[in-house]
């Protein structure tokens, strides 16, 4: 049988990974683009900015998507590089609690920020 190495899921994490970081490029230029247009605004008018329900979701992508993206590089190095089977099931366990905890808890004030206005 072919595509299946000795991980029998590489490609596909292969290809999460790639998907990942093309879907990152035009989310992070969003992110960028509500920034830019933040500067000097009054409070207000940011929070209005930021009340915007595209806003919000395109920002909720963003986090998710990066969140993923950092997972999936972390396990990467985890497994390369850290030798001690039990060690490398902490790290992993590790990476994916953190990289859960930061997506929760950007989505968190994303939404708090979304329904302030």
């Amino acid at each position: 049988v072919r595509g299946l190495g000795s991980a029998k899921d590489g490609t596909e994490h292969w290809w999460h990974q790639r998907v990942t970081a093309v879907a990152n490029i035009p989310l992070v230029l969003i992110f960028v683009f509500v920034l830019m247009n933040s500067v000097g605004k009054s409070h207000a008018e940011v929070a209005a900015l930021l009340g915007s329900p595209l806003v919000v979701i395109a920002l909720l992508m963003m986090i998710g998507s990066i969140t993923w993206h950092m997972r999936l590089g972390m396990q990467v190095v985890i497994e390369d590089y850290i030798s001690s089977e039990g060690r490398k099931i902490a790290a992993l366990m590790a990476n994916t609690f953190f990289c859960a905890a930061m997506a929760v808890a950007g989505g968190f004030a994303i939404l708090k920020l979304g329904f302030a206005s």
